[in-house]
């Protein structure tokens, strides 16, 4: 059910959700996931049933809405019973997901945290479908790691969201969907990029109750 990656003995875990259309196991997850566990992390990937089912077979089907599955993400937390703190999150829509899940499992103690890998502010081309309106009272702490230029949502867009102060945004230059820039234009790398994501949650991390 689970991906694991880090040390079982880390000061905290990460639980990751994919994005609508790639499993656990995609290049960007796998990225990701091994980046957080470099700085010490415990990081848990799972799929969502849907997803899973493309692997036994089942087709490609289009993902359920993101708010059917929050019942789906409390189960995984329930199922992972992590020792120590633990912050739920995911790629685009696992994070999505996750969100909508972490201001009852915080004030459950259940959570300490949420980290979005890309969060889908609107669909691509679709500025003003927003879906921000639980991030404006979003209670529990929260990190965003967003690419400057990703079609979900850039940092010209963000800057006019009314998102809740628990809210932290951590941009990446030229970045897109995946976090990845275009070295030709920023001069930077995508290794590059997904070693500063993974510093700035570790300190984030560091941060919490």
């Amino acid at each position: 059910m689970f991906l694991f990656d880090g040390p079982e003995d880390a000061p905290a875990t990460v639980l990751l959700a994919h994005g609508a259309g790639a499993p656990m196991d995609s290049a960007a997850m796998t990225a990701l996931a091994r980046a957080l566990a470099a700085t010490g992390l415990r990081v848990a990937r799972f799929e969502f049933a849907y997803m899973a089912a493309r692997r036994d077979g089942g087709g490609v089907k289009p993902p359920p809405r993101a708010d059917s599955l929050v019942p789906a993400y409390r189960a995984v937390v329930a199922a992972l019973d992590a020792t120590g703190p633990l912050v739920i999150g995911g790629k685009s829509m696992g994070g999505r997901v996750a969100s909508m899940a972490v201001d009852d499992l915080h004030a459950e103690g259940r959570a300490a945290g949420l980290l979005c890998l890309g969060y889908p502010f609107h669909p691509p081309g679709k500025p003003e479908t927003l879906r921000t309106a639980h991030l404006e009272r979003l209670a529990a702490p929260a990190l965003i790691c967003q690419g400057t230029r990703d079609p979900f949502g850039t940092r010209e867009e963000v800057a006019e969201y009314a998102l809740s102060p628990s809210i932290e945004v951590f941009w990446l230059d030229d970045g897109d969907h995946d976090l990845r820039p275009r070295k030709s234009v920023s001069g930077l790398t995508a290794a590059e990029h997904l070693a500063s994501t993974a510093s700035r949650v570790r300190a984030w991390v560091s941060t919490l109750p």
